[in-house]
């Protein structure tokens, strides 16, 4: 799957935390400050992406001249940001063929959910899944449910087990937020005070013999969740 972004915002702070965080959950981005510099990227990688990311008020022209540059040559997705509480702006984006708008100041997390929205609704996320997930010589199958060790000696997982090590072979490299695993494995929101998740985390470092000092499968990331460090291979059956 092509995961290449072009974003384009005038603000050098918004650009690296926004690439950092992007890169952090798989996507290769690239990156303009400005029209000019936009538009050499997009003829230069134009066959690439998967998606741009257009903010409105630019040094040299707007996001909207952008998006209907891009429109003339090409069907690629396009969400348009803007710090404008008018609603003028939005309206205007979607008529010239935004396919999203979003407001600033914003969330990362909402960015990215909308990026994957996209996907999905365009077609680029829904090539068949993978069957098989390969990390660290173990061996999961999602079709069968098992999982093999690097002996070739098969695992017993519970069902809560298999949910939560599936979705992290998933998104191996991505911080991914307690409530999200919650969310995916159990289908609710954790309380406060709810520690089920850390328990069924630390029952399936027991699984993978992961369960040192120093996991080096799952790892914590203080304050934020979880991250699945290990290099995933996924192969269809």
């Amino acid at each position: 799957m092509n995961r290449k972004i072009l974003i384009v915002d005038d603000d050098q702070k918004t650009r690296t935390l926004l690439k950092a965080y992007l890169e952090k959950n798989q996507f290769e981005v690239r990156l303009a400050q400005d029209g000019a510099s936009f538009m050499q990227e997009f003829e230069r990688y134009r066959d690439e992406l998967s998606l741009v990311i257009l903010d409105v008020m630019l040094p040299d022209t707007d996001g909207f001249q952008l998006c209907a540059y891009i429109r003339k040559r090409s069907q690629l997705p396009i969400i348009m940001l803007t710090a404008s509480a008018d609603d003028t702006d939005k309206i205007v984006g979607l008529e010239m063929g935004a396919d999203d708008y979003l407001g600033k100041p914003y969330n990362p997390r909402e960015l990215l959910a909308r990026i994957k929205a996209i996907q999905r609704r365009s077609g680029i996320d829904n090539a068949a899944p993978p069957r098989y997930f390969r990390f660290a010589g173990y061996v999961l199958d999602v079709v069968g449910r098992t999982l093999t060790d690097p002996d070739a000696v098969e695992i017993k997982l519970t069902g809560l087990d298999f949910q939560l090590l599936k979705y992290f072979a998933e998104h191996p490299g991505e911080v991914l937020d307690r409530s999200i695993l919650a969310e995916e494995t159990r289908g609710r929101d954790l309380g406060p005070l709810d520690r089920s998740l850390d328990v069924q985390v630390s029952r399936l470092r027991q699984r993978l013999n992961d369960d040192g000092r120093q996991s080096q499968l799952i790892k914590t990331v203080r304050g934020s969740g979880y991250v699945f460090s290990a290099e995933v291979v996924a192969e269809r059956g």
